[in-house]
C-alpha cells in the first residue's frame, strides 16, 4: 500500500506493504454507482482502493494492479531503495496462491495497528498511515499518493518511513 510488504523486501517490505495498504481493512465504504466504492473522489474511496491494492498484492491479482498503478509508480523504502511498478507486479505474481503471505501480513497488522488520514486536493490524494498512540499530527509511517484519472484513483508514489526513536 502498498504497498509495504513488497520487493519492498523481507521485513521492511512486509512493513511497507502492510502500512501502505494496511489499516484500510477497518472501514470499507458502501459501493458507489459503479458498485465498487472506489470511484468517488472521497477519502473513503481512496481507502477502499488502498485496501483493494493490498488484497491484489496478496492474491496475485496482477491485472488489477497493472491498471491501478501508473507506469511511473515508485515505492521508496525506509532505506531509500526504489521499487518500480514492475517489482510490485512481480511480487504479486509470487504471492499468487500463497496463504502464508496473507497470514504474515495479517499478523503484522494486528501487532502494529495504524490510523489513516487522507488529504485530497483536486485530482490528487495522499493517504498516510500513522501510529495510533502518536496520532496523525505526530507520526507518519507511510504515505501513498493517488491521482484521479478517467474516473478512478491510480497509485503514483509510495514513501515508507523507518521506526522513530522516542
Amino acid at each position: 500500500m502498498r504497498k509495504q510488504y513488497s520487493p519492498r523486501a523481507g521485513a521492511a517490505w512486509l512493513a511497507a506493504l502492510v502500512l501502505g495498504a494496511a489499516a484500510a481493512s477497518a472501514a470499507t465504504p458502501a459501493p458507489d454507482a459503479a458498485g465498487s466504492g472506489e470511484r468517488a473522489k472521497t477519502a473513503a474511496a481512496v481507502i477502499a482502493v488502498d485496501q483493494h491494492w493490498l488484497d491484489a498484492e496478496l492474491d496475485g491479482d496482477t491485472a488489477w494492479l497493472d491498471q491501478m498503478l501508473l507506469p511511473e509508480y515508485r515505492s521508496v523504502g525506509a532505506d531509500g531503495s526504489v521499487h518500480p511498478k514492475a517489482a510490485i507486479l512481480a511480487n504479486a505474481t509470487k504471492n499468487r496462491g500463497s496463504k502464508t503471505q496473507r497470514a504474515e501480513v495479517e499478523a503484522w497488522l494486528k501487532a502494529h495497528p495504524s490510523g489513516k488520514s487522507v488529504a485530497i486536493h483536486g485530482d490528487t490524494a495522499v493517504l498516510s498511515f500513522y501510529d495510533l498512540a502518536k496520532g496523525a499530527a505526530g507520526d507518519v509511517r507511510s504515505s501513498d499518493v493517488f491521482v484521479y484519472i478517467d474516473g478512478r484513483w491510480h497509485g503514483l508514489y509510495s514513501q515508507h518511513s523507518g521506526p522513530r526513536k522516542n
